[in-house]
């Protein structure tokens, strides 16, 4: 019978629960350390396992999971949300990080989930880069809006002010720093360079846009169709219908990545304004009566597909195979 494991993660530790035959072994607990991750790959080679489970649980899994891919073991990192949805269906009553490992390897027996391929190093480092500077960003919008709450009051001590300014000026400077070390990591690699400079075709996509869309998009595996693609985005329409009571309107699921969707924002506002094509569109959209926001999501997930398209082919950005010639004759 062939063996499945299933790993709970957490920032100090991780635990390892070993299912065959339908039956689950005692959990072991291993170190989030070099010597930890070399010990458990030990054991599991002693086991031989057909798959490995896990969790992309923030930034923990990672350094585990390219330790055992290293070795030859066969990992499957899977979305916490398909966990926590297979969890709730099995009804689960504790959670401990051994119960959660158990319930891991029995996800691995029932689900088979597909191996996992780690990204290249410079994908990595440029999301991590295009993550700091989404961070940074906002950060700074925030301190914009506190300045203007600030500056709003006549009896707000200017010292206040200043420091406001300074906040936003040294965020302004790390973002800075931050987006010049992200081209120079894209200038060293020519793939990287390529898709950047395709992106770059595409009305509304500036500098800033294409950097913190491209660093999202490098990491993920070529053969990814593109309506897969717009469901790790999370802008996959979620139809809510069941038999005669049930009919509330579709709804975008949100349930992927939260920076891709930001970075495509700014671009698809643009297009709408600048693109023919995409304002074309959206207008279309507008006047079937899709709300605005509803159009401009519908635009964001067209140009996604356009900008994976450019990442696949290695063409650039072609809005005509986007949208449709029959919007532009109506407009």
């Amino acid at each position: 019978m062939m063996t499945v494991i299933g790993i709970d993660i957490s920032a100090q530790s991780f635990d390892l629960v070993s299912r065959r035959d339908g039956r689950n072994a005692k959990a072991v607990r291993f170190e989030q350390t070099a010597q930890g991750h070399a010990r458990a790959i030990k054991h599991l080679k002693a086991l031989k396992p057909k798959s490995i489970v896990m969790e992309a649980t923030g930034v923990y899994y990672l350094d585990l999971a390219l330790a055992l891919h290293e070795a030859g073991l066969p990992v499957c990192v899977i979305n916490p949300r398909s966990f926590r949805h297979f969890a709730e269906l099995r009804l689960a009553g504790s959670k401990t990080d051994a119960v959660d490992a158990a319930l891991l390897a029995e996800y691995a027996e029932r689900m088979t989930p597909g191996l996992w391929h780690p990204p290249q190093p410079a994908c990595l480092g440029l999301r991590d880069i295009g993550r700091q500077i989404n961070r940074l960003v906002h950060a700074r919008t925030q301190a914009k809006n506190r300045l203007h709450a600030l500056s709003a009051k006549q009896t707000t001590p200017s010292l206040l002010i200043e420091d406001e300014h300074q906040g936003i000026a040294q965020l302004d400077q790390r973002i800075e720093r931050l987006k010049q070390a992200a081209l120079e990591l894209i200038a060293q690699h020519e793939p990287l360079s390529s898709h950047l400079q395709h992106m770059g075709h595409a009305k509304g996509m500036g500098v800033a846009s294409s950097v913190a869309i491209l660093a999202e998009l490098c990491t993920l595996p070529l053969e990814l169709k593109s309506s897969q693609i717009s469901r790790h985005a999370g802008l996959d329409v979620r139809i809510n219908q069941s038999g005669t009571s049930v009919n509330k309107p579709g709804r975008l699921s949100k349930a992927g990545n939260a920076y891709l969707r930001s970075a495509l924002f700014m671009p698809a506002m643009a297009a709408i304004r600048h693109e023919p094509r995409a304002k074309a569109f959206y207008e279309a959209l507008v006047a079937r009566g899709k709300k605005k926001i509803q159009a401009l999501c519908a635009v964001m997930r067209k140009y996604l597909t356009g900008l994976w398209a450019c990442i696949k082919t290695g063409k650039p950005f072609d809005a005509s195979a986007l949208f449709s010639d029959q919007h532009i004759a109506k407009a």
